[in-house]
């Protein structure tokens, strides 16, 4: 049966490889592929909405394109010029609009004749690591060959400065040279990054995540892994009525309500007009508004409204634990005690700072109300009809994952979750036991299925619920603590009791004895492999180190929202893996993109160079050079078939 696939395989192959010069000559330019430098990967986490300095990032590369510039202008230009020349390569059509304002007609033409040239030698330099024929694929039809001959021109065969400024001259005289400058600074910032890692948490706390995953779904080459506030959204574009609840409720918390209603379309009006009713207003649903300017009337409307949805959360979410004994949760409405206005926690009654809750029946505790199902009913339509969502959602689906092996790397949001004596923490369902990889692997199922289902129009509410359990679950691979406290934040002023208790994973993964079990496990080994997590902001004003386990596993969530400044004294992290390493960079906060373009100002990082490899890293090292050698074997056996006939 595996011979007679074998030959249909060579039959199929030899259609596209029909000689063997046509076979040899691929084998040919596949050995040379391997031979190249490894491409560079990219890993960033936890963006939270931040648009304008992921922007930056993917415009600048997170410093990289700066260093290029600065390896070939170093010695020939001032620094104030190759920053100047830097923010052209991020923002070409907004300088070159500042250029057009400021210059004669004659200047103009030598700015561009000067860029131009500028541009093609960086163009030159991150394009040497690829094939010409990966180099044209990023290049426009209208302007590629043009490129391509000047990146690829053999300079020591005639004079360089002519055969340049001629083309320079015409592509300046036909009018041509702006799209020709935004089509080298594109080509540039595609070719500088192979490959991007996106380690979970695009949306939430940020104002912006749908302009994100737009700009992610342009991207050439790319990955997801899903946080725990990812599938939070995926669970609620699908209609899962406790994930809709706590999506609205955090964009009420964080004043991001236009997330909602202007970026998605997704109207509040109804939520709004019933709690402005029928809610008395309550400081604790205040929204943390980090620089943004709310009128006082507005700052209470919202909080009516935050306090409205938290009523409808806590009864969808009770509702969600009750069809689901596995996961082994108490809802609130069950330890809650009006006459005494306490709620229990751990087997002690917590006395609440207040005790108004106008639309929960003492007598039938979980029941929504008329007008919360007019509610929900509403908000659930508009967020499965929504066709911005559910764009959104289909690229999750299509790019994401729970997990990805990756080049010796090991990539993950969360956490692989641990019990308290540092084993695989065992979740049991309908009579099977799922822990470690295993575990991992059933929860993306779970996601997998709910969407299969939802795509046919149907829900299967069992593995849609696994969304929600994934968002605050004790053993979900994505949350990776004892419980949220949500309620407890709202409702118990002693905060002690506002505490969420870190699974034992997050002390276990310090050790490298650990970490490289956990690498095997899941099938990885070597000496260069690493664990790579975002989800829990490190915080560095502290002198918490985001490189753990002498090296094994990176921790690259530095605190990318406003939000969490403060509490880790930077601005995120980003990781490069190259061709000669890993460098890690700690960010500073980005003023804006204004001030990025009217004074070149870059998010100032400091870069560390962590582990060097002694020689450079080919293609032949990478998963994808496996891929190529697999061709080369194949193509190699199709030739001996020809052969075999040729006498």
């Amino acid at each position: 049966m595996i011979e007679k696939c074998n030959e249909k395989f060579l039959e199929l192959l030899g259609e596209k490889y029909p000689t063997v010069q046509a076979a040899t000559s691929e084998i040919i330019n596949l050995e040379a592929i391997l031979r190249l430098p490894k491409g560079t990967e990219h890993f960033i986490s936890d963006l939270h909405g931040e648009y304008e300095a992921f922007f930056h990032l993917m415009n600048s590369k997170s410093g990289a394109i700066r260093e290029k510039v600065d390896m070939l202008y170093d010695k020939i230009l001032p620094e104030k010029e190759r920053a100047r020349f830097a923010t052209l390569i991020y923002y070409p059509q907004q300088i070159i609009e500042d250029v057009k304002a400021h210059e004669s007609a004659a200047g103009l033409n030598e700015w561009y004749k000067t860029n131009l040239y500028r541009l093609v030698d960086v163009c030159r330099l991150v394009a040497s690591k690829y094939t010409r024929s990966k180099v044209r694929k990023v290049l426009p039809d209208y302007c590629g060959y043009i490129i391509d001959e000047l990146i690829n021109v053999d300079r020591t065969n005639f004079n360089k400065e002519d055969y340049y400024n001629g083309i320079f001259d015409a592509i300046i005289e036909l009018g041509r040279a702006e799209a020709y400058i935004i089509s080298l600074t594109k080509a540039i910032k595609d070719l500088v990054v192979d490959h991007l890692h996106i380690v979970g948490d695009i949306y939430d706390r940020g104002e912006s995540p749908d302009l994100i995953i737009d700009m992610l779904i342009k991207h050439n080459s790319l990955d997801v892994q899903w946080g725990n506030h990812d599938l939070l959204w995926m669970g609620a574009a699908m209609g899962q009525e406790a994930c809709i609840a706590n999506v609205v409720g955090i964009c009420l918390k964080y004043g991001n309500a236009d997330v909602l209603e202007n970026n998605y379309g997704i109207g509040l009006r109804q939520l709004a007009f019933y709690a402005d009713n029928n809610m008395t207003y309550d400081s604790h649903f205040d929204p943390s508004l980090s620089g943004k300017k709310f009128s006082q009337k507005d700052i209470e409307l919202t909080a009516k409204m935050r306090k409205a949805i938290t009523f409808i959360m806590i009864k969808t979410e009770a509702e969600t634990i009750k069809r689901h004994p596995e996961y082994q949760m108490s809802p609130i409405l069950d330890r809650l005690d009006f006459e005494n206005g306490t709620l229990e926690i751990d087997g002690v009654k917590v006395p609440l700072n207040n005790n108004d809750f106008p639309t929960i029946d003492k007598n039938n505790r979980y029941a929504l109300s008329a007008e919360e199902k007019s509610i929900l009913k509403g908000l659930k339509k508009a967020f499965v009809t929504n066709e911005k969502l559910q764009r959104h959602l289909d690229f999750f689906m299509e790019k994401g994952a729970l997990y990805k092996v990756y080049n010796d790397n090991l990539i993950f949001h969360g956490c692989v979750p641990l019990d308290e004596k540092g084993e695989y923490a065992e979740y049991k369902v309908d009579g099977n036991t799922y822990a470690g990889k295993s575990l991992m692997d059933y929860a993306e199922n779970c996601v997998r299925k709910a969407y299969t289902y939802h795509s046919a129009g149907k829900c299967d509410i069992m593995s849609l619920d696994f969304l929600w359990y994934s968002w605050c679950g004790k053993l979900s691979p994505l949350f990776g603590k004892e419980k949220i406290t949500t309620f407890e934040r709202l409702y118990i002023d002693d905060k002690k009791w506002h505490d969420e208790k870190k699974n034992s994973y997050y002390k276990l993964c310090q050790k490298k004895e650990w970490c490289e079990k956990l690498l095997k496990d899941f099938g990885i080994t070597g000496e260069h492999s690493h664990i790579i997590n975002g989800h829990v902001p490190v915080k560095e004003i502290e002198g918490e180190n985001p490189i753990k386990a002498e090296g094994k596993l990176l921790v690259i969530d530095g605190g990318f929202c406003k939000a969490y400044h403060k509490k880790t004294g930077i601005a995120g992290y980003t990781l490069i893996f190259n061709s000669h390493g890993l460098e890690l960079a700690a960010h500073e906060p980005f003023k804006g993109i204004q001030d990025a373009i009217e004074k070149c100002s870059d998010i100032h990082s400091r870069v560390r160079v962590f582990e060097r490899v002694s020689d450079r890293m080919t293609v032949a090292e990478t998963d994808t050079g496996e891929e190529i050698q697999s061709r080369i074997d194949d193509l190699k056996e199709l030739v001996q078939k020809y052969r075999q006939y040729e006498f």
